[in-house]
């Protein structure tokens, strides 16, 4: 069963279970350390063919299934033991089986739904943030006080400098630079 849908027919339902490990290698060191992650969501996987009348409707709810990408109940026998209680419809294969119309051969490829985790409020993080973020800040703007008399100062300069550029082009050319 697929939330209300009962799969008619299903000829092979296999699952999958994977172990989540990451390898770390240590600089210079030979070897390396694994790092259990958990698993990962147990994939299911149903073949099967829908012969009877309602065989069109029933690959329709299907399509709408992996449309709407919501979870959804599943029971099977097999699946008990790892405990998968909803599933999301991550992949639909059809296929209209030839010489008999009205009938199909489906594929359904079924991942495990967990309930993401509600992220931790972060609402005292936030007001010590500010706070810090406000001292710095007010040491940064009254030390900004200084840069208007620094701006004018070197109005001095530009006389001086304002021919620079071609002086240092004539002096390479003459010098063979």
């Amino acid at each position: 069963m697929l939330g209300t849908l009962e799969l008619p027919q299903v000829q092979d339902l296999t699952t999958s279970d994977l172990r989540a490990v990451a390898e770390h290698q240590a600089v210079g060191k030979d070897g390396s350390m694994l790092q259990n992650l958990g698993r990962a969501p147990t994939g299911v996987r149903v073949r099967g063919v829908a012969t009877d009348t309602g065989a069109a409707t029933l690959i329709e709810e299907l399509k709408a299934q992996v449309r709407t990408g919501e979870p959804v109940a599943f029971v099977a026998d097999i699946t008990s033991d790892t405990s998968v209680e909803e599933v999301l419809v991550d992949d639909l294969q059809v296929r209209e089986l030839a010489g008999r119309p009205g009938a199909f051969a489906y594929v359904l490829t079924l991942r495990e739904f967990t309930e993401p985790v509600a992220p931790a409020s972060t609402a005292a993080l936030e007001a010590d943030i500010l706070g810090e973020a406000d001292d710095l800040l007010g040491d940064l703007l009254d030390g900004l006080d200084i840069t208007p008399p620094f701006a004018t100062g070197l109005e001095a300069f530009v006389t001086p400098l304002t021919g620079l550029l071609e002086r240092l082009r004539a002096f390479r050319e003459a010098t063979g630079g």
